[in-house]
């Protein structure tokens, strides 16, 4: 039996591989739910906002294989050309024209789609919820994963952020010095980024011809988009906020947003259903704080997160491992496809 730690793309894309070839395996995830950092939130009217990864291009051909596979449908983000735009935090809101730009995709049905539809193809007895891994032995003949439960398995794979892994779990033997050190080292992909939606009952800024788009150099707001559904039934505008206001308390983020939403869209912006955040730093799950300062993507597609170890008993996963487009979904599957094929390999 495998171990897969992490219930995130890479690691469900991983059990799902090894489930088309019949090969055992347990996923053990320290969350209360899958995604890791895909979570499709829902508003008061079921509307759908991504409070992390969201976004697609025509380049990223391993998920969009993956998204034909399964059977789900990717759609174009609606993108103004004339945009508001706030050159200082003082400074009065502008419109501005950017032109037609390369267009980005959202899932159909929201980002979360593409992790239940992989979900679903395994059964419930092979997801462990609520399991933080502590500590793993590589004995003679197994290996034990140490979590709410004991795990014995032939092999291990890290479907993780190599921070976490490199700072969270003890290893028995412990694992090569250099590999840990660029796993301290490693940017955790989103671990700085605040995502902010609002929904509403209708699209206050399509009815009246205005744009969606926001830009500001400032804050708190930095970037903000249409992020209606595919049908153009459900209505949101969804961004991100600077890093900066990570500490604010809650109602002050809000007050904050709210205050300068208003002075681009008017009154109408307060009409909101529901105002939704996620501050990724506040995970533990996917943010671990470093002594050092790392610039974005920082080691993410290092060569050594390649290397197998223990005799091929332990595989390193996740989005900052793959060597194609990694700290995106793109590098998440890849990271997933190659795993599996690996393990796959491994044990014919």
């Amino acid at each position: 039996m495998i171990v897969i730690i992490g219930a995130g793309l890479s690691g469900l894309l991983t059990a799902y591989r090894l489930k088309k070839e019949g090969i055992p395996f347990k996923i053990l995830e320290a969350r209360n739910r899958i995604g890791g950092r895909i979570n499709t939130v829902l508003g008061t009217n079921e509307t759908p906002v991504e409070m992390g990864a969201t976004w697609l291009q025509t380049h990223h051909q391993n998920l969009i294989a993956l998204l034909n596979e399964l059977g789900l449908n990717g759609f174009e983000q609606y993108m103004d050309e004339t945009v508001f735009f706030q050159q200082q935090a003082h400074s009065p809101v502008q419109l501005m024209e950017i032109g037609q730009q390369s267009p980005s995709y959202r899932i159909a049905g929201g980002t979360s789609n593409l992790i239940n539809t992989l979900y679903q193809t395994l059964d419930p007895d092979e997801v462990f919820l609520n399991q933080t891994v502590t500590k793993i032995i590589f004995q003679e003949n197994s290996v034990q994963v140490f979590a709410d439960e004991i795990f014995e398995c032939s092999q291990v794979v890290l479907a993780i952020p190599p921070k976490l892994w490199a700072n969270k779990i003890l290893f028995e033997p412990n694992l090569p010095n250099d590999l840990l050190s660029v796993g301290e080292q490693t940017h955790t992909w989103m671990e700085d980024s605040i995502k902010v939606a609002l929904t509403f009952i209708q699209p206050f800024w399509q009815d009246e011809n205005t744009p969606a788009t926001f830009f500001s150099n400032a804050g708190p707001i930095t970037e903000f988009y249409d992020h209606c559904n595919v049908e153009r039934t459900k209505f949101a505008l969804c961004g991100f906020m600077n890093s900066f206001f990570k500490n604010r308390s809650s109602e002050e983020r809000r007050t904050l947003v709210v205050n300068q939403l208003r002075t681009a869209f008017g009154e109408k912006i307060e009409s909101f259903l529901d105002y939704e955040e996620c501050i990724w730093s506040k995970e533990e799950h996917t943010f671990e704080a470093t002594a050092f300062s790392l610039f974005p993507h920082q080691n993410n597609g290092n060569p050594i997160f390649s290397n197998s170890l223990f005799n091929s008993r332990l595989f390193i996963s996740s989005s900052e491992s793959a060597k194609e487009s990694p700290g995106y979904m793109e590098g998440a599957v890849y990271a997933g496809n190659t795993t599996a094929e690996k393990l796959i390999s491994a044990l014919k």
